[in-house]
């Protein structure tokens, strides 16, 4: 059993020999970390919406060069990213990730160049129209999720309503999964990999600023709050964060809407170009920036309390795939016991 617990279509499909997924952490995630990440026989993913075209393409470089496995890109379709799309097809990235839109705009393209087509979800009705427009596997993304989340339903009940609904089409489970025993618990429910995003916030090689990961390390399930207080940038978009006094001052005040809240305008932090970040901007704090970046948007899910390290993306790779087969020999040989 535990020999070939890993083994599954979609691990063929995706070219990957551990079901472990690096969600796109946004401006957080980097070609090291992606490549890193699919070396240790997952599968890396870079975050290219909020950057420009031509960087796009520069990470894809990057990433190919320290890879020779498969890897993705994931985009965010409410914003414009026909050109990151193209760019990402037209230097042979094999698998794009889609989500917060409809998939059926990009899916002819990313079919016809050979491309398998993920797409976040957040109920099993989203998930069959998903499948009606042809992708090739869904990311069913529970509430625990940080970052923006799409849906409401906890990710204990819609990851085996979502494989209901689509079977055959594998199934990615997303939100609250940092460890083996999560891991574990989603192959159970029915998903054929995991998607992490928290896990990989302090991963050695991802663009996170040290605080941040400070704060990850020593935060609580019950610290990681969803709002929607960080919505420059991506107004009207729930999000799941840390909480911290730019939240709480905001929810005591009346939890109002731009431009009536708190310190609005207020420069909270400064890049290496001296690019500034306000308040209620929905970046996340990154490794060149400067100023108080506590109070930026620490994006982080439910599962932030199984996050004690900060560690090389292989090793949380190696530890999490090793717990979940451990954890599963485990159990095999206690069944067996019992039957005997």
């Amino acid at each position: 059993m535990t020999r070939n617990l890993f083994q599954g279509p979609l691990c063929d499909v995706l070219g990957i020999e551990v079901p472990i997924i690096q969600a796109p952490i946004g401006s957080a995630s980097t070609p090291e970390l992606a490549a890193a990440v699919s070396n240790a026989g997952g599968l890396g993913m870079l975050g290219l919406t909020w950057t420009a075209a031509d960087q796009a393409r520069e990470f894809i470089a990057t990433a190919r060069l320290l890879t020779a496995r498969p890897f993705g890109v994931n985009l965010a379709l409410s914003f414009p990213v026909r050109d990151h799309l193209s760019a990402a097809l037209a230097a042979g990235v094999p698998i794009i990730s889609t989500f917060w839109g409809d998939p059926e705009s990009v899916h002819r393209e990313i079919a016809e160049a050979g491309a398998v087509h993920l797409h976040t979800v957040g109920t099993a009705d989203e998930a069959r129209r998903a499948v009606a427009a042809g992708v090739d596997a869904v990311v069913a993304q529970g509430w625990e999720s940080g970052g923006h989340v799409w849906g409401r339903v906890a990710t204990m009940a819609l990851v085996p309503a979502v494989v209901d609904a689509v079977s055959p089409t594998p199934v990615i489970a997303a939100g609250g999964i940092s460890d083996g025993r999560g891991l574990l618990a989603a192959l159970a429910l029915g998903a054929q990999a995991v998607w992490l995003g928290t896990r990989f916030l302090t991963a050695v090689e991802a663009n996170t600023h040290t605080a941040y990961r400070r704060l990850v390390v020593d935060a609580v399930a019950q610290d990681a709050v969803l709002t929607t207080c960080f919505d420059g940038g991506w107004p009207d978009a729930a999000h799941r964060v840390l909480r911290n006094q730019v939240l709480t001052e905001w929810e005591r005040s009346g939890s109002h809407r731009a431009p009536d809240r708190p310190g609005e305008g207020t420069v909270t932090a400064r890049d290496g170009s001296q690019r500034a970040y306000q308040r209620y901007d929905d970046m996340m704090p990154l490794a060149d920036l400067v100023g108080e970046v506590e109070q930026m948007a620490c994006y982080a899910g439910q599962s932030v309390e199984l996050v004690r390290d900060v560690a090389p993306a292989a090793a949380i790779i190696e530890w999490i795939a090793g717990e979940a087969l451990t954890l599963a020999a485990t159990l095999t040989q206690g069944y067996e016991a019992r039957e005997t």
